[in-house]
């Protein structure tokens, strides 16, 4: 596991994971709310716009998958999104929905 980890490399790996069927990265949709790190650990808040999402595991999962390549211990926190956030997302979706599942 790796000494120490910056909040600056964290962020910068999760700045690149993208969603798979909208074409922007889960930072540019408000997916990821929050980055901090402790010691040797990442924590990351994300938020959905409906506790349901069928994909929330996947994308869960790509962020850790991301984050494995720092080898630091990850930790990630859920939530839902607010009014504001849930429109944002919903705004971008329909820009950059590139289809798929």
């Amino acid at each position: 596991m790796a000494e120490n980890i910056s909040e600056e490399e964290v962020r910068k790996v999760v700045g690149q994971v993208k969603h798979p069927v909208i074409d922007c990265t889960l930072v540019e949709l408000g997916i990821v709310k929050d980055i901090t790190v402790e010691d040797k650990k990442a924590i990351v808040t994300m938020v959905f716009p409906s506790p349901n999402i069928p994909i929330k595991d996947d994308l869960v999962n790509s962020l850790k998958e991301a984050l494995n390549k720092l080898d630091v211990e990850v930790e990630v926190r859920l939530g839902v999104m607010d009014h504001e956030e849930v429109e944002k997302f919903l705004d971008m979706e329909k820009e950059n929905w590139k289809g798929g599942a």
